[in-house]
């Protein structure tokens, strides 16, 4: 028997039931389809990392409020709802130990095969049969970060679902395996980054955002106007070698992190900022990969005077204090801004 069920709809007192105690409900990652006036199904993903709640938070509130209004769904549109890693949520953490991240086994992973590989292509498998609208991944982020919509393709439909989000929209290629890139092989796709977990704003904003979706009869044509989006490109990823301590405070790494990291994400810095003070020489490494996976560390940043600072100017994003995020994710991505197609100049 495989990881995933399948469900054509919601099991008696789902709705109210937190993230932390799906597990208890549903026992397993849960695919369910529910029929709504229009066809195909808008999909949604919740829970690829246990401890973002936002997703399954807006899915509440929004079928929760149609339940009490109409005394049943009535969905304008049908949904597929995909409910990822419920074990991790019950244990508060965004995969347990022996896990793979189910944000990065999607079709497409360069990681080794899991059965989680096997569940996700079975996902898209279904949902390729009955067909999709448009796909969203809801997920909360670390660190002081704005709202903002991601895409893999440039197409008017991604950017046109993207923009209905909010103006700042993130164009990124790697890593692969994430959810968005997988679906956008069979329709329009967007991550939703809904803020840190816990902020009430973030859910009320993705179940908006969700309503709107659910209410589209079709997606624009017509190109995003250039000056109705703030559009960047994810050009690297940075992560700590796994051989490298770091802290937050003086003389307990390898790196000493700056604790005012987070207050640094969607700034445009200039070169020479600083980011932490380095010690014990040989015993620290950054890994940066750009989008082809290639090393780039060295365009990018440099350790003067005992710091480590930017070699050009760069927008990080999801730079965060958690050290197990930092440890099982990354530092941070860097970002520059990129030109809308079609547009004669930069957003």
């Amino acid at each position: 028997m495989g990881l995933l069920q399948e469900l054509d709809e919601l099991p008696e007192g789902l709705l109210a039931v937190a993230s932390h105690e799906l597990a208890g409900v549903l026992g397993a990652p849960t695919l369910i389809h529910l029929r709504g006036e229009r066809e195909p199904a808008l999909f949604v993903a919740v829970l690829m990392h246990g401890n973002e709640t936002v997703g399954w938070e807006a899915i509440r509130a929004l079928l929760g409020e149609r339940q009490q209004r109409f005394g049943a769904l009535r969905l304008p549109r049908s949904l597929s709802l995909f409910i990822g890693n419920v074990t991790a949520a019950a244990a508060h953490v965004r995969h347990l130990p022996g896990q793979p991240d189910y944000n990065r086994v999607w079709p497409g992973s360069e990681l080794p095969p899991t059965p989680e590989h096997e569940m996700m292509a079975q996902v898209v498998a279904r949902l390729a049969e009955r067909g999709v609208f448009a796909s969203v991944d809801v997920h909360n982020n670390t660190g002081c970060n704005p709202h903002y919509a991601c895409v893999n393709r440039l197409d008017d439909a991604f950017l046109h679902l993207a923009s209905l989000f909010g103006r700042t929209v993130v164009y990124f290629t790697r890593p692969r395996g994430v959810q968005s890139l997988a679906m956008a092989e069979l329709c329009p796709a967007v991550t939703l980054e809904c803020g840190k977990v816990g902020d009430a704003r973030g859910v009320e904003h993705a179940r908006d955002y969700l309503d709107a979706c659910l209410r589209l009869s079709a997606l624009p044509a017509h190109p995003v106007v250039a000056q109705d989006i703030d559009l960047f490109r994810t050009v690297a990823r940075v992560r700590l070698a796994v051989d490298a301590s770091f802290a937050f405070a003086p003389g307990e790494g390898d790196i000493v992190l700056s604790p005012e990291l987070e207050r640094l994400n969607f700034r445009e810095l200039p070169r020479g900022t600083a980011l932490g003070r380095v010690h014990g020489g040989h015993g620290f490494r950054l890994e940066v990969q750009d989008e082809l996976g290639r090393d780039v560390g060295e365009d990018y940043f440099q350790v003067e005077d005992g710091e480590l600072r930017l070699k050009r100017a760069v927008m990080p994003s999801m730079l965060t204090c958690n050290e197990v995020v930092i440890r099982q994710d990354c530092l941070c991505y860097l970002m520059e801004r990129y030109r809308v197609p079609g547009a004669d100049r930069f957003v």
